[in-house]
């Protein structure tokens, strides 16, 4: 099947973690090590990420409670956050320690494979550091480690996600929690390319709480219901372990992703024009 827009973005490192992924900190005695649950990291991938901060003997104890940011940019654009408070305030941290966090991350798609200038690679630059959450000047980030990652497509045989009925037209704002998304209308269906093996499926979406109250979602591979769920906060991202076995023979399966209850923007906002029925947001589909 041809790519699509939702299938998402790949890094691929080079050796087994970023030990050589260092670079001379602002901040006095602070070392970073990111490593990847996958060796090889590829397009349309979610992967495990782990942060090993140590500090050294030479530490000097931060005056503020700093936040972390995480930046994958492509160019100007920064394709993906991963920001995060530590566990331990940094005002707490001490020489001589570690403090490790691990994170799921889904990485989006960028690389357009048919692009005449596409030479069979990308690269993305990882920025990594501090930050003070008071500071509205947008001049308080200390970059801790910043590294250049190769990137390249999916492997083949990777399956592609194929938007059908019930879908309205892919949104972007770089400012949102989910940054794309698609709308559905009370019923949406894709159909999935059958691996003929166990798979792992990640649905992230969102509803709007201030339209609908108590919105059910439901799930539904073929004919089978999967899950269903009212959703307890506006975002939601549900996982699934499928077996082979639940995809049956055929080379392809249908995904259906229903709500109980739609809704008409014109009817709920004021001075809205949109007609649309919408269902649910979704960000991404990952399946693989």
């Amino acid at each position: 099947m041809k790519r699509n827009v939702y299938v998402w973005l790949a890094i691929i490192a080079l050796g087994l973690s970023f030990a050589a992924c260092k670079k001379a900190a602002p901040v006095k005695g602070v070392e970073l090590t990111v490593t990847f649950s996958e060796p090889t990291l590829s397009d349309n991938l979610i992967t495990d990420v782990e942060y090993k901060w140590k500090t050294g003997d030479d530490f000097v104890k931060l005056d503020k409670d700093y936040n972390v940011f995480v930046h994958f940019w492509h160019n100007t654009n920064n394709l993906l956050t991963d920001d995060y408070v530590p566990e331990i305030p940094t005002t707490k941290w001490e020489k001589g320690k570690e403090y490790t966090v691990k994170h799921r991350i889904y990485i989006p798609a960028f690389i357009d494979e048919f692009d005449p200038q596409f030479k069979g690679e990308d690269t993305l630059r990882l920025s990594v550091g501090f930050n003070n959450p008071y500071d509205r000047s947008g001049k308080g980030e200390m970059e801790v480690l910043s590294k250049k990652l190769k990137v390249l497509p999916p492997p083949l045989g990777t399956p592609e996600v194929i938007y059908e009925n019930g879908w309205y037209d892919l949104e972007k704002d770089p400012n949102s929690v989910l940054k794309q998304w698609r709308w559905t209308a009370k019923e949406a269906k894709c159909v999935i390319d059958n691996p003929k093996k166990d798979a792992l499926l990640v649905i992230k979406g969102g509803v709007n709480f201030q339209a609908v109250k108590d919105q059910k979602v439901i799930f539904k591979i073929d004919d089978l219901t999967l899950d269903e769920f009212v959703v307890g906060q506006e975002l939601f991202e549900k996982s699934y372990d499928i077996k082979k076995e639940q995809l049956g023979d055929k080379n392809e399966f249908t995904l259906t992703i229903a709500v109980d209850k739609a809704w008409i923007p014109a009817k709920v906002i004021p001075n809205s024009k949109d007609e649309r029925e919408l269902g649910c947001q979704i960000s991404f589909i990952y399946f693989r």
